[in-house]
């Protein structure tokens, strides 16, 4: 009987939209590790494309039930096009939903590697700072060489706090949907941490270099002083010994 086989291939498909649906759809998902977001991701791309080719499935069903409506009485119309109509409409909401859920995690998938990519930039940038301080550490010369080392330091120092607002906006739009939560406050907490020594570390060699700084200025000036005072006893002893003068006859400091 051909209702029979078209009812047979309706419920066929149906049952199918049903499975697709309590395995993409319905389960709950846990996303704790990249490994798991990315799975879901090739999972939910793989179950949409499924989901598209079996329309090629639901247009044979369509046009079977279309041409048996043409030639069978019109009782037995009503319930074979209400079925046909349900399925249709639960085909379409089925490709519609996981195609937004794919596109949904795609976006959450590359909101984690710009994430990734943001912290690599800004870990970078603290290994420059380190080295920079490991350079800086113990800086030999007067005030002019500290003053240059003090320089770069600072030209260093400012750096765009644009990457790390980034990184917190990422992070929390990732742990507010329950996405690796512990994995990215556990990358957060390290990143923070190192970001808040080394700032700490370089404001202190900052200071410090100041400080070296004020006192080559001082010492140099002092050396300044002293070979002034020098230049001018050498200029009056000189004078001295061309007049043959005795060393008793001037005042005790040339003596």
């Amino acid at each position: 009987d051909k209702t029979v086989s078209l009812r047979k291939d309706l419920s066929e498909m149906h049952e199918w939209i049903t499975q697709a649906e309590e395995e993409y759809l319905e389960r709950d998902f846990e996303y704790k590790t990249p490994d798991e977001l990315q799975k879901a991701v090739e999972e939910l791309k793989r179950a949409k494309e499924e989901a598209l080719q079996k329309e090629v499935k639901v247009k044979l069903i369509t046009d079977s039930v279309n041409n048996f409506i043409a030639k069978a009485p019109p009782a037995a119309h009503e319930a074979l096009k209400k079925e046909l109509d349900v399925l249709i409409t639960s085909y379409q909401q089925l490709c519609s939903r996981l195609n937004g859920k794919w596109k949904t995690l795609e976006e959450v998938w590359a909101c984690w590697r710009e994430l990734l990519s943001y912290l690599d930039a800004e870990n970078k940038w603290l290994n420059e700072i380190e080295l920079k301080l490991k350079a800086t550490e113990n800086v030999q010369g007067g005030a002019e060489e500290i003053s240059e080392s003090l320089d770069s330091l600072e030209r260093l120092m400012r750096h765009p706090e644009d990457n790390r607002n980034q990184i917190r906006e990422l992070a929390q739009t990732l742990t507010d949907g329950g996405i690796m939560d512990e994995l990215i406050n556990e990358k957060l907490e390290r990143f923070n941490s190192r970001w808040e020594e080394l700032q700490q570390e370089a404001v202190r060699r900052q200071k410090s270099l100041e400080q070296s700084i004020q006192s080559a200025q001082e010492t140099d000036k002092t050396l300044r002083l002293i070979q002034e005072s020098l230049a001018a006893i050498d200029k009056q002893l000189t004078a001295y010994a061309a007049d043959r003068v005795d060393a008793a006859q001037v005042p005790q400091e040339a003596q």
